[in-house]
């Protein structure tokens, strides 16, 4: 399609991959945070595991994947 090679299009594409990692970056963070006062940790820390994955491979993704 010609709208995937349209500066915009790149513009906007560089600016959601980049808010989605920051997302999944904070709620890593913010999931440890929560590991580290809970008495059960083990499953919070399969999730900060699970948004930290996502974020990594976020950055895999390109415009010709959707």
């Amino acid at each position: 399609m010609t709208d995937e090679r349209n500066p915009d299009f790149l513009r906007g594409w560089d600016a959601a991959i980049a808010a989605a990692r920051a997302w999944h970056e904070a709620k890593a963070k913010q999931t440890l945070v929560a590991a580290r006062r809970s008495r059960f940790p083990k499953n919070l820390e399969r999730e900060a595991e699970v948004h930290t994955q996502s974020a990594e491979l976020l950055q895999m993704l390109s415009p010709d994947d959707v």
